[in-house]
């Protein structure tokens, strides 16, 4: 599997928290955001790409394409952060093969049927029942906005 030091969530996907304090704070070089939307959308991935700090390189990819490229063998030197907008694409790698081992809740807002989940994440009923599974394959999900901060188990919220 490729070097992923960092799975996230966070419906912004690439803003201030990930280029200013994620991404230096864990050496990131790469990042691949995962989204059937945004794969799609040419405006939107010129935007993310020129959003991103100098020197890390942004891929964007449907779930399907990413489950293929995130299963291969690692580039040497490789510090990859993933980034996605909702857990139930998280679910949809694992399930298709990828091994993440640990999710980090960012930024999700409330909007549609999102509810208040944890301080700044707000959940619908899918995305719960998602990271139900994901805890269920032995994925371990957490809060924790910026590396400073506690992490707090999203288990003892579910």
């Amino acid at each position: 599997m490729r070097n992923i030091v960092l799975a996230r969530v966070d419906d912004r996907l690439i803003h201030g928290e990930v280029v200013s304090v994620w991404s230096p704070s864990l050496s990131i070089n790469r990042i691949v955001i995962v989204d059937d939307e945004v794969a799609v959308d040419a405006f939107n991935k010129r935007v993310l790409k020129a959003l991103a700090p100098e020197g890390i390189k942004v891929l964007v990819y449907d779930v399907a394409t990413a489950s293929e490229k995130l299963k291969g063998d690692p580039k040497p030197g490789e510090k990859m952060m993933v980034l996605t907008k909702t857990p139930i694409s998280y679910l949809r790698l694992v399930e298709n093969g990828v091994g993440i081992k640990e999710v980090n809740l960012g930024g999700m807002g409330v909007r549609d049927a999102r509810k208040p989940f944890i301080k700044n994440v707000a959940c619908d009923e899918a995305e719960i029942e998602a990271i139900r599974k994901l805890e269920s394959l032995g994925v371990r999900v957490y809060y924790q906005l910026v590396p400073e901060q506690q992490v707090i188990e999203a288990k003892n919220y579910i």
